[in-house]
């Protein structure tokens, strides 16, 4: 996912300065055609003026065109903006320069313009026009003006300028300017916003596939992610997890072999020279002996191979099945009640610390199962008027289960190794054990995403304990 972060990183970055790079260029092509659209209408507006001028021989026509424009009302709505007077003015001058009518400036009025770009060029016969600041240090106060020739017969006697004022235009332009920036951030924002969907569309089963084969590693018992419809992503999926079936079938069953080989062969050895010994004449007592020998090996063969097939039936699950709503405490008082002729027989005291309800849902059968091997786990390492404890408490979102012995205690080493397969620790003990039985707790506990473990207590006795998410 690391990947896809810097991706998506490097993609809204490119994105964003693109869109940059576009809305500088409508800002400032907006601009400029704002001011062009504007010289435009007041090349018109000069040719216009400068015809009145002709037509009438002077300029009074045009002083009386521009007193009655000033006080002539004006409400027009342009673009959410609302013009309230005329923008546009004019100047006139004679064929040498000089100002012989201002509409806004009559100061001019005399005044030499003859060295003015707008003037100079038209009274050569070329296009004429200037931008010029009214404030030196404030670009928002330039001036654009346009000159057309006045004629009289066909020789040029004089150069009537329109003026107006680029602030008159310029909000239009910051109005249009607004209004591309807030389109443009919106789709590129919609393009992200879809790039993203689509790279999470994307990457996310792949995130989940690489977990998925990172637990693979680990030995973890992971259920198959649902990576969506996808079809790539599913058959990825699958491919994983039938290749994890394939591996753990291979490893179980050459490690099963070999478990079995070894745990079988000191029964048969043993079953083997009793049957030997039952061919040579002995006496009933010896021959007695030996034949239950031979019933007791068998029979720890049978337990054997029952324990390693309900072993090996949990340990093929990838997931929990057969999840049901249930009473935890219902369940361990119903592990008390199947166990406690065994303590019984075994001259040990079973007792119990258990809330009067707590709901779980999980698999009843193997929380039972798990509760009945560390409860038998205990009382065969308890000694004669000993006290086995079961304690059920809740503690914020998980609930714990220890079960307490007062035997010898187990010792560090073998508590690190108690929930393996065929390991049992038996120092000084007459009982002998196939070691399945932890391993199976172990195996019931994790399909319910939980954990166990099994300490030493002080001076003496063990807590096996199991902790399981609510």
């Amino acid at each position: 996912m690391r990947l896809t972060r810097i991706t998506l990183f490097f993609i809204a970055l490119i994105l964003g300065l693109g869109f940059y790079r576009l809305i500088d260029f409508l800002n400032k092509d907006l601009e400029a055609q704002t001011l062009q659209v504007t010289e435009e209408s007041l090349a018109d507006t000069a040719n216009l003026l400068a015809n009145l001028v002709e037509k009438q021989n002077d300029h009074t026509s045009l002083k009386l065109a521009f007193d009655g424009t000033s006080n002539r009302p004006l409400e027009a709505q342009i673009f959410k903006i609302t013009k309230t007077k005329v923008g546009i003015n004019a100047y006139l001058t004679d064929q040498d320069g000089i100002i012989l009518f201002d509409s806004k400036h009559p100061q001019r009025v005399g005044k030499n313009f003859s060295t003015w770009n707008d003037v100079s060029r038209t009274l050569k016969g070329n296009y004429g026009a200037r931008s010029t600041r009214a404030i030196e240090d404030d670009d928002q106060s330039s001036v654009l003006y346009i000159g057309a020739p006045v004629y009289r017969d066909t020789k040029i006697i004089g150069c009537l300028t329109a003026y107006k004022n680029q602030s008159d235009v310029l909000p239009f332009a910051e109005l249009r300017r607004k209004k591309i920036t807030s389109i443009a951030i919106l789709i590129g924002s919609a393009i992200l916003a879809l790039i993203t969907v689509v790279f999470l569309w994307l990457f996310r089963p792949v995130g989940q596939l690489t977990n998925y084969a990172r637990a693979i590693t680990k030995g973890e018992r992971r259920p198959k992610p649902k990576v969506g419809v996808g079809r790539e992503v599913n058959t990825l999926a699958n491919a994983l997890h039938d290749m994890r079936e394939s591996l753990e079938g291979r490893k179980y069953v050459d490690q099963y072999i070999q478990s079995l080989t070894h745990e079988l062969k000191s029964p048969l050895a043993a079953i083997q020279g009793a049957a030997e010994l039952l061919h040579e004449e002995m006496p009933l007592q010896d021959r007695q002996r030996f034949t239950q020998n031979i019933r007791s090996q068998t029979d720890r063969c049978q337990q054997l191979i029952n324990r390693l097939l309900e072993l090996s039936a949990l340990e093929s699950q990838t997931h929990l099945d057969n999840q049901q709503a249930l009473d935890f405490t219902k369940l361990c008082q119903q592990s008390l009640e199947q166990l406690s002729p065994l303590a019984e027989s075994a001259q040990v005291k079973l007792t119990s610390d258990l809330p009067s309800s707590l709901p779980f849902t999980g698999n009843p059968m193997l929380l039972e199962s798990a509760i009945n091997h560390l409860l038998e786990n205990a009382i065969q390492f308890s000694p004669s008027e000993a006290t086995v404890t079961l304690t059920l408490k809740q503690k914020e979102k998980e609930i714990t289960l220890t079960v307490t012995d007062q035997g010898p205690g187990i010792p560090d080493f073998a508590a690190k190794r108690a929930f393996e397969k065929f390991y049992s620790y038996r120092e000084n003990s007459p009982h002998k054990s196939h070691g399945l039985g932890l391993a199976f707790v172990k195996e019931a506990v994790e399909l319910h995403n939980g954990h166990t473990t099994i300490t030493k207590n002080n001076p003496n006795g063990t807590t096996a304990t199991i902790t399981l998410p609510l």
